[in-house]
């Protein structure tokens, strides 16, 4: 449990950064999302989900 409180905390950072560093960028992200279906959402998410699992999975090994 303390690995997944750290990993969220770790997300709001990464994403805070994103709105700090690139406001008028992450705008147009938004927007650009705003245009997409649900079933592209979707996807989007699942192969997020995916790549970061695949990522972690990476990093215990390394590490």
């Amino acid at each position: 449990m303390k690995d997944l409180n750290a990993a969220l905390c770790l997300v709001f950072v990464i994403e805070g950064l994103f709105l700090f560093a690139l406001p008028g960028a992450w705008k147009q992200v938004i927007e650009r999302m705003q245009a997409l279906g649900e079933r592209e959402l979707r996807v989007a998410g699942a192969v997020m989900i995916v790549v970061g699992l695949l990522a972690l999975q990476l990093v215990r090994r390394l590490g």
